[in-house]
């Protein structure tokens, strides 16, 4: 069951799921420094082969502080996905605030060469969430 502080988002029949979690071990709350791991899934639901090229996010932490990262691939790897393959890593996002919220995009190409983007949803970034 999803909690609050997850998202799922399907664009061009691309599935995006990430589920967040507070890293307390790799945190110091007195020196304002509260990390956060994510767990991706990109599941292809659509009727084409797909590339993951680059990503974009979009990082506001508790203070309303935002921060843009774009880069190639994700931790290292350009994925392609057949129909019904999936592809899941892990990161993570170190903030400031005891709160904070992520969300962006990847950019996609089909088997055909032609680009599109698809949404990653907005989760959340929280200390205190349940999980």
């Amino acid at each position: 069951m999803a909690t609050r502080t997850e998202s799922e988002k399907v664009t061009h029949g691309i599935r995006v799921v990430v589920k967040p979690q507070y890293e307390a071990d790799h945190s110091d709350p007195n020196d304002q420094r509260y990390v956060f791991s994510y767990h991706v899934t990109i599941r292809n639901e659509s009727a084409r082969r797909v590339q993951l090229l680059r990503r974009h996010w979009i990082i506001i932490n508790g203070d309303g502080d935002k921060q843009e990262v774009h880069g190639p691939g994700v931790v290292g790897f350009t994925p392609s996905l057949a129909p019904g393959e999936e592809f899941s890593y892990s990161s993570y996002c170190p903030l400031d605030t005891d709160f904070g919220t992520m969300e962006g995009s990847y950019e996609m190409q089909n088997d055909e060469g032609e680009l599109f983007e698809i949404g990653i949803g907005r989760f959340y970034l929280a200390v205190n969430a349940a999980s």
